[in-house]
């Protein structure tokens, strides 16, 4: 039997406003610059302030004295973040939907690549095409060696088997050809630099670079044997075997090793990806300086410029309200340039709703970790959770993550990551609470002073620990050496 009831509930709605300070919050200074460039290309009642004819920041930016009724109701110069609205907005929905990654936990996620490369201004698809003309091809081989060329990803390696390639000329390009001779001009595009492009593995690609070494030839067949034939004992460390399968002494299985070290694993990384975001380049949010014992905060004003609303649109506004005709282009005009006010005077309030947030959550952090600005010493770190900051601002838990995330601090000692001052608080058995850093900086020390040759495993970590009073489970140790990027004992052995 179907019936009909009411309900009452209580449900927590998010405002626009708010939903548009929250994204603003997680922005960082590096790509605030380019928001408020895209917020004033869709609004027009955005200017700069130097752009502005007239500055009145106090007057009322809606308010007309001449208006008459029909020109439409007041508005407020200042709009809450906390305001109701119409169309308000689910919290549940708008978190399922925003890709939060802030979090809770802060964990080393420095995405740092082991090997460094000269950047080069050329993209590298590019120069594989301007060496492909230096070749003798047929109008069929350069199609081939072009559809090859695209197959290759940014690291160099070749994304698409020899069959794809086939099938893909097949259909795209209406070109007949076989496997042997897609085959033949891979090999010849291997040839090309930088050395070890158009490899289908790593072992390949190391394999091209060594034959492309001039000498010395007994090291270069010696390293080339031992990826050739021992790749898998290579990659599991397992030396004595292969010194054993090879018989070849310390002497040549070390100087085999170097010859493999130095090579490149991401021939194609040489090149610059001009698409690509460089992650390296930061821009501080936040400057911290020490004025003779005193800590001084500013924040990084130069991508989010002052915005005013435009004086031509205010002065626009107030023409339809004094013109006598009443017909409906004229309402709809009239609407059009209130949502635009609206809007634009939203944003100018979130921003400042930002930059207030922003000083407020790095003072706390300063006036947490004092010592540490004063003195530039890791050891003074103290434990410090995201709870801890949002208790002393009155913020939530997820503001100050916002905040957090891929925010920069410039001190005298460095240019630092907010998350570096987060840490969790470890209690040891003499009672001292201390943070995980800590431990993490004593950890890399002890595996920097291992035998190579017997390197230490985690249990053994562990005990180490245990007798300097840090008493942590295997489990966390770890967990810590792989957040210090440093593989497992049978990886480290020399």
């Amino acid at each position: 039997m179907l019936r009909q009831s009411q309900q009452q509930k209580l449900l927590q709605k998010m405002s626009p406003q708010l939903i548009q300070f929250l994204k603003l919050l997680r922005v960082p200074t590096i790509e605030m610059e380019q928001r408020i460039k895209e917020e004033m290309e869709i609004n027009p009642a955005l200017v700069y302030e130097s752009d502005a004819a007239t500055s009145s920041s106090s007057e009322n930016i809606f308010e007309d004295d001449n208006r008459s009724e029909d020109s439409g109701e007041d508005f407020q110069e200042e709009v809450s973040l906390q305001d109701d609205h119409a169309d308000q907005v689910d919290i549940d929905d708008y978190l399922r939907s925003e890709n939060d990654d802030g979090g809770y936990a802060y964990n080393n996620e420095n995405d740092k690549n082991p090997y460094s490369y000269l950047k080069n201004d050329v993209d590298f698809h590019e120069s594989l095409l301007e060496q492909m003309q230096m070749l003798s091809l047929s109008e069929k081989e350069e199609k081939i060696a072009e559809q090859i060329i695209g197959s290759i990803n940014d690291d160099g390696y070749l994304s698409r088997s020899i069959t794809a390639i086939v099938d893909d000329l097949a259909f795209s390009q209406n070109v007949s050809t076989t496997e042997e001779e897609v085959k033949s001009i891979i090999q010849r595009i291997q040839q090309f630099d930088p050395p070890g492009i158009a490899a289908y593995t790593l072992q390949e690609c190391l394999i091209i670079q060594l034959k492309r070494i001039g000498k010395p030839r007994e090291t270069i067949a010696i390293a080339i044997s031992m990826l050739e034939k021992h790749y898998e004992a290579f990659v599991k460390k397992h030396f004595d075997r292969i010194k054993r399968s090879l018989h070849i002494n310390d002497v040549q299985f070390r100087e085999a090793m170097d010859m493999i070290l130095k090579l490149n694993p991401k021939p194609g990384a040489a090149f610059e990806n001009p698409t690509a975001v460089n992650k390296t380049y930061i821009i501080p949010d936040f400057f911290v300086d020490n004025n003779d014992g005193k800590i001084e905060v500013m924040l990084n004003s130069k991508n989010a410029p002052e915005l005013r609303i435009s004086p031509d649109f205010r002065e626009m506004l107030n023409d339809f309200g004094r013109t006598d005709k009443k017909d409906k282009k004229n309402a709809e005009a009239i609407t059009f340039i209130k949502q635009k006010l609206e809007s634009a005077q939203w944003f100018i309030n979130s921003i400042k709703q930002r930059q207030a947030t922003l000083l407020q959550t790095m003072n706390t952090i300063v006036d947490l970790q004092k010592d540490f600005f004063l003195t530039g010493d890791e050891t003074t770190l103290k434990p410090m959770i995201l709870k801890d900051v949002a208790e002393l601002t009155n913020l939530d838990i997820s503001t100050v993550s916002r905040v957090a995330n891929s925010k920069y601090v410039q001190t005298q000692f460095g240019t630092y990551s907010l998350k570096h001052f987060f840490s969790e608080k470890i209690t040891l058995d003499s009672g001292k609470e201390v943070t995980n850093k800590e431990i993490k900086s004593i950890l890399a020390e002890i595996i920097e002073g291992e035998d190579k040759d017997h390197p230490l495993r985690d249990e053994d970590l562990t005990d180490i620990l245990l007798k300097k009073g840090y008493n942590i489970s295997r489990r966390t140790v770890a967990k810590y050496r792989e957040q210090l990027m440093i593989p497992v004992a049978r990886l480290r052995k020399s």
